[in-house]
């Protein structure tokens, strides 16, 4: 067991040291080239792109080190401004935002760590796991391949390779490297994701950004739910309540023709019955709109797969939850989820989306991949800041990975106990 966890840890550090070593790169010298060229306002039409981007990586390693190590990193980001005007002046104003949210600025600063402390953290665990695998091999007879037995032609590690004597001490030192893996390997991942949590937890204390994310994220909620109020007033007046209206009004026609013309009156009895079958249906959508029946009845997964049948593309669903979460967590993930596939409906491209849902070690972990076309980010204009809003009221957090040409997929992740 412990073998198969160092092995995995190595696995896992491999994989962050070569992403993370090449992300950090490209979003360092692209930040900075955004961020100087503020000055001419060029800056100001790429920053934001760049900046999204810049989250989004942080954002996958604020995931992986929750999901792999249990290291919680939370995510600081101040909202971004509502109702952004469209054009130079809304891309100016989300730039000025942008640059004064102190969360960029301590991204700009883990960036070059992460490609040098970062990478070294995330690369020994590997290495204590992929290296010995030489030594061993060079102590079975590969020392021949670099030898002729007269001179020495090639060191591994300290040992010089020279016949095999040396290839034993290789494969000694080899075994050594492996043992002392297996006993630390776990642990120095671990310690990579603290360093990040070092650069990208404010200084000032935990506790004091939480209060203070805490108080934006309330605030975000009650202006959402406002709005939510004034679409639902709307809504109702616009549809419901027209509809109720003119039925009110044909009644009353009806009454008044029912002697006197009954032709008349059966033709406006129908449209009345057709204008309270077609209110009764603008009703129940926006029941379901505020929180779906399924949901309230049968929980998360099924209210799930409901929502998948509904799609117009082929959809797999695995959900995987014994219990049911709270009822507003429930909610805000029925909601992000839904908004995330009719994304990926719209603009992805694809052809079929695969949703995966469950709970493990206090998270609720949800990821929705497609396989379009990629190209998906975090920023403005994306429908993806308002699942971010959603999630950031339950302390969650949200990450995206779409390269290029797809595939898409985009992780959430609540914290949460089931009941």
């Amino acid at each position: 067991m412990r073998v198969r966890a160092a092995v995995v840890a190595g696995v896992r550090g491999l994989m962050v040291s070569v992403i993370g070593l090449a992300g950090s790169i490209i979003l360092f010298v692209l930040l900075v080239l955004s961020i100087v060229l503020t000055v001419v306002s060029v800056g100001f039409f790429t920053l934001p792109t760049v900046v999204g981007w810049t989250r989004a990586f942080a954002n996958w390693r604020r995931l992986v080190a929750a999901e792999w190590c249990g290291v919680r990193i939370p995510a600081t980001y101040r909202p971004l401004p509502p109702d952004l005007p469209r054009g130079p002046a809304g891309q100016i104003r989300l730039s000025v935002h942008l640059l004064r949210d102190p969360a960029t600025w301590r991204e700009l600063a883990w960036l070059p760590a992460d490609m040098t402390a970062g990478f070294v953290t995330a690369l020994v665990p590997a290495a204590l796991i992929v290296y010995p695998v030489e030594g061993i091999a060079l102590g079975a007879g590969l020392w021949r391949v670099f030898t002729d037995g007269s001179e020495i032609g090639y060191w591994y590690g300290f040992v010089p390779i020279a016949g095999p004597g040396t290839g034993l001490l290789a494969a000694l030192l080899g075994v050594t490297l492996f043992t002392v893996g297996v006993f630390t390997a776990p642990r120095l991942l671990t310690l990579h994701f603290q360093l990040v949590r070092t650069f990208l937890v404010p200084d000032q204390g935990q506790l004091a950004e939480r209060v203070r994310v805490l108080t934006e994220t309330r605030q975000d909620a009650v202006d959402t739910s406002a709005a939510e109020l004034r679409r639902i007033e709307r809504d109702l007046h616009d549809g419901a309540q027209a509809r109720l209206i003119a039925m009110g009004m044909d009644l009353g026609t009806i009454e008044a023709l029912v002697d006197k013309n009954p032709e008349k009156a059966k033709e406006l009895l129908t449209r009345a019955r057709r204008s309270s079958a077609d209110a009764l249906t603008e009703l129940r959508d926006l029941v379901r709109g505020i929180h779906p029946p399924v949901l309230a009845e049968r929980g998360l997964g099924d209210a799930v797969k409901a929502l998948a049948l509904r799609l117009p593309l082929e959809t797999e669903v695995d959900v995987e939850l014994p219990e049911r979460p709270d009822a507003p967590v429930e909610s805000a993930a029925y909601f992000a989820i839904s908004e995330v596939v009719t994304n990926a409906v719209k603009h992805a491209g694809a052809d079929r989306l695969w949703v995966d849902v469950h709970h493990a070690e206090g998270m609720l972990r949800i990821a929705v991949t497609d396989n379009g076309g990629g190209g998906a980010v975090v920023g403005a204009g994306s429908g993806l800041v308002g699942v971010e809003r959603r999630l950031g009221t339950f302390d969650g957090v949200l990450a995206v990975s779409s390269p290029a040409g797809g595939p898409t997929m985009v992780t959430m992740e609540i914290p949460c106990a089931l009941s």
